[in-house]
């Protein structure tokens, strides 16, 4: 019973894109009601809206949709008889409403003040985030729907589980921890974004260090130490946040529709304003 319901709650709990088809309107004869819902994936249908010629155009229409990661919604009339062949006869207007894939798996090691403040801003964008730390007291009691909390004792080797294509930001309480973690991620170097808290001088730190590591320039590059817009000024956590978050906010808008983001994301330079670019190249 309310098949498209659970199907739809699945979906968008593992943030995998579908649509959503509503019968609108009925006229005469129709197999179901208006009212009558299915969820369509890329590999599965959930539900039905009467079967036959009309359901299958209904699911080519909503696959297309998919294909083209279109996202506004889609109303299409369909005359069963004339135009499907169906015996019915009457008239059935089908609403489709494509619901959006996660568009950020992001990372996020350390729970401290910055990321406390910065991990609920994530929560509240397209994005599923998986929170790491080694000190389970440092994380707040309720933690936000789409978060993963992760206590490891070791949170080095949590980077190898991490989906290609992750964004990926550190800023635990320890730098030589940052260290291993910078050195791990741009060892996959794999991610579609990679951020470091810190100042310059940490950076020129941590890139003399890797250097010597085997970590050649154009890999180093793709480190974005300090992190986040320089446009968002101020020094409390939720400034520093808020910048961090706009900043990933710029790369997944820039990213989206594409196949292999990880290997098509530039230097976030691209993505900013101009007057920004100048600071940063």
């Amino acid at each position: 019973m309310h098949q498209w319901i659970n199907a739809l709650a699945d979906h968008q709990s593992r943030g995998e894109a579908c649509v959503l088809v509503t019968i609108i309107e009925e006229r005469g004869s129709t197999p179901r009601n208006a009212g009558s819902k299915m969820v369509v994936s890329a590999t599965g249908l959930f539900d039905t809206i009467g079967g036959g010629h009309l359901e299958y155009k209904a699911l080519h229409i909503a696959r297309q949709m998919l294909q083209e990661q279109r996202s506004t919604p889609h109303l299409e009339r369909f005359s069963l008889g004339a135009s499907l062949g169906q015996c019915c006869g009457g008239v059935t207007v089908l609403l489709f409403e494509p619901m959006a894939a996660v568009q950020a798996q992001v990372a996020v090691f350390g729970a401290g003040h910055v990321g406390r403040a910065l991990v609920p801003l994530l929560a509240a964008l397209p994005c599923r985030v998986r929170w790491i730390d080694s000190r389970e007291q440092e994380f707040p009691a309720l933690v936000p729907d789409g978060v993963t909390k992760v206590v490891s004792e070791e949170p080095v080797d949590e980077v190898a589980s991490l989906p290609p294509g992750s964004y990926c930001i550190v800023m635990t309480h320890n730098h030589q921890l940052d260290l291993e973690l910078t050195a791990a991620i741009l060892k996959r170097n794999d991610f579609t974004w990679f951020g470091l808290i810190g100042s310059k001088t940490k950076r020129v730190k941590f890139e003399h260090r890797l250097r010597e590591r085997g970590y050649d320039d154009a890999v180093l590059a793709r480190m974005r130490c300090p992190m986040g817009l320089a446009e968002v000024k101020g020094k409390l956590p939720i400034e520093i946040a808020v910048s961090i978050a706009a900043e990933i906010i710029a790369t997944y808008n820039a990213c989206f529709g594409q196949h292999d983001a990880a290997a098509n994301a530039g230097p976030i330079a691209q993505l900013l304003p101009s007057s920004r670019r100048s600071q940063t190249l």
